[in-house]
């Protein structure tokens, strides 16, 4: 990656203080851009290098729109993740959030919005192995948050019909050191994970720099050419590996034993099912150990033909997952995830 600045005026990254957008923040900062964060947070990392930290929420549009004043550029990657919990929640984030930041953009005359989505928009609960940007939203989903971020999606598309340049990125589960989600989830719950179905499903994953990269290079390219505008992509390491082995390599950066038990896919399923009446008629706290959604995702696969951005935004993964994973090793040694 080049250090070429990818705007003149102030660059605003929507949830800066979260692992892809701090991972961004960081790239920008290292270009000398000039550089503010919209979170409902404040962090001192942020602080140490120069940020302009806005503090608030994306569902309130006057502060969404404060926020976007004087700015060339949005990195739009705050969203509501996870499996569980209340739609209205999820909506209030992912869709009125994402439409109060398309507003903001036009009413402050902003060029350009990079948006960063999720594969799991198209996952329909069967096998997607090696399929492109062509593949349509399913009818149905069986969790809020690809519901949402796939209505969240929607918005940015009619947006870029509208004026606003936008580029959607998809990445496939973003890993490495300063993971809040994914890693400290997987090693937290080492004792308890069971291998879901033949275990040999291949998945797609992507190492937190080359996230970041992906959508340096789609600002850049966006800007330079506006009829990528309106285009989604998506983005991975680009080396689809069995699930469970990427599932042990992690546990093994973290010290802990490969998984080793199984399920099948069906019972797994059924547990969802039932989980998910529990939780639901009894109003329990915290989320189920497993759901419909998660059963599906385990045991299927999930790999994806990323020649659009290769073609488009030059997108080629710098950091090898061989590489990320013994610099994450090394980060758990200094920041332990249990």
């Amino acid at each position: 990656m080049g250090s070429r600045k990818i705007a003149e005026k102030s660059i605003l990254v929507t949830g800066g203080g979260g692992f892809l957008g701090g991972a961004i923040v960081r790239q920008l900062a290292e270009r000398g851009e000039t550089v503010r964060t919209f979170s409902r947070g404040s962090y001192s990392d942020l602080d140490a290098l120069g940020v302009t930290q806005i503090r608030g929420d994306l569902s309130d549009p006057a502060a969404v729109e404060k926020a976007c004043d004087g700015v060339e550029l949005v990195f739009h990657t705050a969203a509501r993740p996870g499996v569980w919990g209340k739609y209205a929640d999820y909506f209030d984030t992912n869709v009125t959030g994402t439409r109060n930041v398309l507003e903001a953009c036009r009413k402050q005359g902003v060029e350009r919005l990079v948006h960063t989505s999720s594969p799991s928009v198209v996952f329909n609960g069967t096998d997607m192995a090696g399929v492109d940007e062509s593949v349509p939203w399913p009818s149905q989903y069986h969790a809020h948050y690809p519901r949402t971020k796939a209505l969240a999606e929607q918005a940015v598309i009619q947006a870029a019909k509208e004026g606003l340049r936008t580029v959607i990125l998809r990445p496939h589960l973003i890993w490495g050191p300063g993971d809040n989600h994914l890693v400290p989830r997987i090693i937290r719950r080492a004792r308890s994970l069971m291998i879901v179905g033949d275990g040999k499903n291949p998945v797609d994953t992507i190492y937190i720099d080359n996230a970041a990269d992906a959508h340096m290079l789609a600002a850049e390219k966006l800007r330079r050419h506006p009829g990528l505008s309106g285009r989604i992509y998506f983005i991975s390491q680009d080396a689809p590996m069995p699930l469970w082995d990427m599932v042990n390599a992690i546990l093994k950066a973290g010290g802990k034993p490969p998984v080793r038990r199984r399920i099948s896919a069906k019972t797994a399923r059924i547990i969802g099912a039932a989980l998910e009446w529990a939780y639901t008629a009894f109003r329990l706290n915290g989320e189920p150990k497993m759901t419909r959604f998660v059963a599906d995702e385990l045991a299927t696969a999930h790999w994806f033909d990323i020649s659009a951005a290769k073609r488009d935004l030059g997108y080629v993964p710098r950091v090898s997952t061989e590489e990320g994973l013994r610099r994450l090793a090394l980060w758990l040694r200094e920041n332990p995830a249990d």
